[in-house]
């Protein structure tokens, strides 16, 4: 410690240092250093103490404290990524709409959110957890988002399957956003109004895939049925609350008006053809000049391409190339669940015509169908007469009217006079995607019967009997 002596005082160099704040012997005065060392009265006078030793050192990070660290730092890179891989391992993992054990885990993950659900107002913020949650309650608002975006993921993918055009994919985007909002803190914060109109939400998809399956039909009073069920949902639920919260004006505002309006908005949304038919998907359709039935369950698929690799002026020609007598063939492979009883579908071709836009070509085909229990589903094609050059559509829809499928294509004169070439394609009973011919014919166990048809890839062919539709099992 430095001092201050009087004046004429001669300098005495101390060899005890006081500690900063003590009375200063024999009148000197105290002028506090930190950079002096201290000696502690309590111990031996000679023993002097660095002031650096009386910081408190810094604990080294464990390996985990690391890792809670850099997960704050990054807390909206590590949703984005759990995000996106719960997404892809839903897209890779789902299984078909009728599998019992995807079925059963759904119906599981409702359970659990109802549960939560309820306990979040029997025990609100500020009020002690049920004994037995304890130690997991403070997670409980993560489980909710996690079944929410599981179930949310699977319902999407399920209904991405089944839709075509534009509308129905609306209403699929719309249930990516609630996906996506589902992992947002301000959305996370909104309360039980948003979920409940997500598990009104919920509960009402899974009737819409289960009620099919279990059932074997489809149709509109069987997703009436779905939202029947579902608004009595939404009705237990506001029951069991009102024994906690006999609040009516809370349980209307939070839990009726929520509940019950998702209910009348999925109501309405299928009856102008927003949300497509569940169960059936179809799971291959395409365009050939030629579908030819060569043996039980094998399906030979021509068409003719003129494009050229070194003649990029024939890269963009129409879809398909018009000779005189050519009838477009929509081949096509729908899935109902197994045992789903035979069901009726319309094929209807549209042209695109230079003044009146979109017509109708005739009143479409009428189709009886029926699912073989095959992943691949049951195959099916059918052709139209009149073929016009232009651009065209392919709608494959419900009896009742919902749109299934739709593939559009150009048509246009052929600009070659040598004869056709013609490219097949192989569709078995369980390949889902045609193979080509040369696959098929390398992979065939047992050749050729005498007298099958045997065509090779690029060479020429002839037009099959003209036929109204055909069908295959």
């Amino acid at each position: 410690m430095a001092t201050a002596t009087q004046p004429n005082t001669p300098e005495k160099k101390d060899e005890s240092v006081e500690a900063p704040g003590t009375p200063a012997a024999s009148g000197n005065v105290v002028i506090p250093d930190t950079n002096a060392a201290v000696a502690l009265p309590a111990t031996s006078p000679q023993a002097v103490v660095d002031p650096d030793d009386l910081v408190a050192t810094a604990k080294t990070p464990t390996l985990m404290e690391k890792v809670q660290e850099f997960r704050t730092r990054h807390e909206k890179w590590e949703m984005a990524a759990f995000f996106f891989g719960g997404f892809i391992y839903d897209i890779v993992s789902l299984s078909r709409i009728d599998d019992t054990l995807t079925l059963v885990q759904s119906f599981a993950y409702l359970v659990i959110l109802t549960s939560l659900l309820l306990l979040e107002q029997r025990f609100p913020d500020g009020t002690e957890p049920p004994k037995l949650l304890a130690k997991v309650w403070r997670w409980r608002e993560d489980a909710v988002h996690f079944f929410f975006g599981s179930l949310l993921s699977v319902f999407m993918l399920l209904l991405f399957k089944a839709t075509s055009g534009v509308m129905p994919y609306l209403f699929v985007v719309g249930l990516f956003a609630l996906l996506v909002a589902n992992e947002l803190p301000r959305f996370r914060q909104v309360g039980p109004v948003i979920r409940v109109v997500l598990l009104s939400l919920c509960v009402t998809l899974y009737f819409a895939c289960l009620l099919p399956v279990v059932i074997g039909r489809m149709g509109f009073w069987v997703f009436l049925l779905a939202v029947a069920l579902g608004s009595a949902s939404v009705f237990g639920l506001m029951r069991v609350i009102q024994r906690w919260r006999p609040d009516v004006e809370f349980l209307v505002r939070n839990v009726a008006i929520p509940g019950f309006g998702v209910q009348a908005a999925m109501l309405v949304l299928y009856l102008v053809g927003v949300i497509p038919p569940l169960p059936v998907a179809v799971q291959f359709a395409g365009i050939y000049h030629k579908v030819e039935r060569v043996s039980p369950g094998v399906y030979y698929l021509s068409s003719v391409d003129e494009s050229i690799w070194y003649k990029p002026w024939t890269w963009f020609g129409p879809d398909f190339v018009m000779q005189p007598g050519d009838k477009p063939n929509y081949f096509f492979r729908i899935f109902a669940p197994k045992g789903f009883a035979p069901y009726r579908v319309r094929v209807r071709w549209y042209y695109d015509h230079p003044e009146k836009g979109w017509t109708t070509n005739g009143s479409g085909h009428m189709a009886s169908v029926s699912s073989n229990g095959t992943d691949g589903g049951y195959r099916y094609y059918a052709n139209t007469s009149n073929l016009k050059p232009g651009d065209w559509r392919v709608v494959l829809e419900t009896e009742d009217g919902h749109e299934i499928h739709r593939i559009n294509f150009s048509a246009g004169p052929s600009q070659r006079t040598e004869p056709r070439e013609y490219a097949v394609e192989v569709s078995t009973l369980k390949e889902v995607k045609p193979l080509p011919l040369e696959e098929f014919l390398a992979t065939r166990k047992t050749p050729a019967k005498p007298g099958e048809p045997t065509p090779q890839a690029g060479g020429t062919g002839t037009e099959p009997a003209p036929q109204a539709a055909g069908t295959a099992p």
